[in-house]
């Protein structure tokens, strides 16, 4: 029998891996595997999408001249999840990974909630397992569902590009690369067809209760929301969804290298603070203009602004009738001789206590709808 969704998986794997560190068809690939790192990591839970991720990594792997080795990251969240960590570990050294490394972590939960608690927990925990190994990356099982999902709740956040950009298919960090090989453009490798992979490769996964649990917003949207779309609109919505989250992070990524530049041009130290020409602003689309200006807050002081804040910038540039200062989180814009100066803000009560507020709205949502990458945003 042709057993066509491991091949699926297969190919998706051997795609990433030659895009990533060279061979046949590769786009990266200046360096050779050993001058890489011969060693990637694959990120296992025992559920349907990772296992089949494992096999075709254990399959893949030494053909592209690496090792594959595999980590657990038990989050203690229920009952049995050390059986279900230990049963992983089995079926990663019966597909002849090596090393598998088995994580326990408490996860104490923070003001997004317990799932960005979680994944926080996950990602440092595969973080120090890449650092202990010496990994040149790790690959994790997100499929073209969760991205079609994960646009989903970015629309209904009205977060803009980046959540519709999506989950990215590959990250660089600290000492390795996230790859995320079922969510390139050209894979087809969708919750089906990991599934369909386990049961032709005869190997048993893990459902995780969770996955069942209407109490997220993800899990609304995979049970009820994406079935009626596909009812109501035809056959396809949730690739659709997806292509579109390849199409946006294409713009996406055109805008971030666009603003680097200009940020290289326009930008100047101030005396307690930072500038940027309003000329230069004035000079740019909106678009543009905006991620100056959200780019600039970030980077100087570690500030997200929301669309309201960054208007009320921009307002200094289109819009100036000698109004201001601006109060944004973290800083303080003033428009004077011809630049924006953005100084670090001191505090105020008001402001203080509408950003708490603001503080306590974004836990709410994120509690609610629960993005499935937040962190990499």
């Amino acid at each position: 029998m042709l057993q066509t969704a491991i091949l699926a998986t297969r190919r998706a794997v051997r795609d990433a891996l030659r895009a990533e560190f060279g061979g046949a068809g590769g786009s990266r690939g200046t360096a050779t595997p050993e001058e890489s790192g011969s060693l990637v990591l694959v990120a296992l839970s025992g559920g349907a999408d990772s296992l089949a991720l494992a096999a075709a990594a254990a399959f893949e792997a030494p053909r592209a001249g690496l090792r594959a080795g595999a980590v657990i990251v038990d989050h203690g969240l229920q009952p049995g999840s050390a059986v279900v960590a230990d049963r992983a570990a089995a079926q990663a050294e019966l597909l002849g990974l090596a090393p598998v490394l088995v994580r326990r972590v408490r996860v104490a939960e923070a003001g997004g909630g317990p799932e960005a608690a979680a994944r926080e927990s996950r990602y440092a925990a595969l973080a120090e397992c890449a650092n202990e190994v010496g990994a040149a990356a790790i690959l994790t099982a997100h499929t073209r569902d969760d991205q079609a999902e994960q646009v989903l709740l970015g629309l209904a956040r009205g977060s803009g590009v980046r959540s519709l950009a999506g989950i990215p298919p590959r990250r660089d960090l600290s000492g390795y690369v996230l790859l995320r090989p079922f969510l390139s453009s050209a894979s087809q490798v969708t919750r089906e067809v990991t599934e369909a992979a386990c049961r032709e490769g005869e190997l048993t996964f893990w459902e995780d209760p969770h996955n069942a649990d209407p109490r997220y917003a993800r899990v609304r949207v995979r049970t009820s929301v994406l079935p009626v779309l596909e009812r109501e609109l035809g056959p396809g919505v949730a690739a659709a969804f997806a292509r579109t989250a390849d199409i946006v992070r294409e713009d996406a990524e055109a805008f971030d290298a666009m603003v680097n530049e200009q940020i290289e041009e326009i930008v100047e130290h101030a005396e307690a603070g930072i500038a940027v020409s309003v000329s230069a602003l004035m000079a740019n689309p909106a678009a543009l203009r905006h991620r100056i200006v959200r780019r600039v807050a970030e980077a100087e002081f570690g500030s997200e602004l929301n669309r309201e804040h960054t208007l009320a910038v921009s307002a200094l540039v289109t819009d100036w009738r000698g109004q201001g200062p601006i109060e944004v989180p973290g800083a303080t814009v003033t428009r004077s001789s011809g630049r924006l100066v953005f100084t670090r803000r001191s505090g105020s009560p008001r402001v203080d206590r509408a950003a708490a507020s603001d503080g306590a709205a974004a836990t709410a949502r994120h509690t609610d709808l629960e993005i499935h990458e937040a962190m990499e945003e």
